[in-house]
């Protein structure tokens, strides 16, 4: 029985050829691809907060073509309405009947661009369908596909005509990711492969929708140690009782670290999960659902020096046993 429900023994093969394919568009930010397939692959979604014009849409473009997944995209504007995400029922006068035609949002894969720029009505629409994989019309419930993976976009710099997402709808999203500017180098090897030709354009998937859900079930089945369990808790209590922190860690938070700490194990080859695991997760895990106090704001600190604190505070879990695939 194990053997027909773990079918990607040796998943680091696989994995590796899923982020050498979106390097091929996206030039010199391994880091934040792998960040963004430990959340895809803990069935978590994405937001990607930078400036315009650094590659945010282009790489949730590349993440969607590498997995072979339907892909569709919602520009928000503040006059888009929550029919127009969900879908709506149309009355049919030769059946005489309503049938449901249902929004972008039931898309294995959905950008949300600008995701900031729409109404908090229309952002509430989002909610049900982060928290709970489904969406309600007229009283009727739909199930999302699998995968479902809502990934959203920013502007930090322009705030005219913009909506400050809610923090029920922050702690929805499993990590925050910025790309940042290239160095000199990289830019001049992006600008040799947009010469002549869109490498988007030309991109191929790696692996179908249905591969990419076993991938989801194996990684939820890697093992977590009591030990770590507890060191998660203890982090996200020090949160919540930080001087400087006005809100702090919430038990989703919790559950979003041990679940990408899961994936990132996974994708390393291994069937268990080591601190290092969680440790290197926790600033693009937590730091956007974490809000500091005015003082500490004033005084100059951030949430990731807050965090980058409590880790070196606290007393790193030694596993006791070695364990094997």
């Amino acid at each position: 029985m194990q053997s027909k429900t773990r079918i990607f023994d040796q998943p680091q093969p696989l994995v590796e050829r899923m982020i050498m394919n979106v390097e091929k568009v996206i030039v010199g930010k391994r880091e934040t691809i792998e960040n963004a397939f430990v959340a895809m692959l803990s069935g978590g979604h994405l937001l990607l907060e930078d400036v315009p014009g650094v590659g945010k849409t282009m790489l949730v473009r590349a993440l969607a073509r590498t997995i072979g997944c339907e892909f569709k995209r919602i520009q928000c504007t503040p006059d888009l309405l929550p029919s127009d995400v969900t879908g709506v029922s149309v009355f049919n006068a030769k059946t005489g009947d309503f049938e449901f035609r249902p929004g972008p949002l039931m898309t294995p894969i959905v950008l949300a661009d600008e995701c900031n720029r729409t109404s908090p009505k229309t952002q509430s629409a989002f909610l049900e369908a982060m928290e709970e994989k489904r969406i309600t019309i007229d009283g009727v419930g739909y199930e999302l596909p699998k995968p479902f993976v809502l990934l959203a976009t920013q502007n930090p710099v322009d705030y005219e005509g913009t909506y400050a997402l809610p923090e029920a709808q922050m702690d929805r999203f499993m990590m925050k990711l910025t790309l940042g500017y290239p160095t000199p180098e990289q830019e001049i090897l992006m600008l040799d492969r947009l010469q002549d030709r869109q490498p988007l354009d030309h991109l191929k998937p790696v692996i179908v929708q249905d591969e990419f859900v076993q991938l989801q079930r194996e990684a939820a089945m890697i093992h977590v140690d009591n030990t770590l369990k507890d060191f998660i808790v203890r982090l996200a209590l020090a949160t919540r009782e930080h001087s400087d922190l006005y809100l702090g860690a919430s038990p989703r938070a919790s559950y979003a670290l041990m679940r990408a700490a899961q994936t990132s194990a996974y994708m390393k080859g291994r069937s268990f999960v080591v601190p290092d695991d969680i440790k290197d997760l926790v600033l693009p895990i937590w730091t956007h659902r974490l809000i500091l106090t005015s003082e500490a704001r004033m005084t100059g600190k951030s949430a990731d020096m807050i965090l980058s604190g409590l880790l070196a505070s606290l007393q790193t879990p030694v596993l006791r046993y070695v364990s094997s695939k």
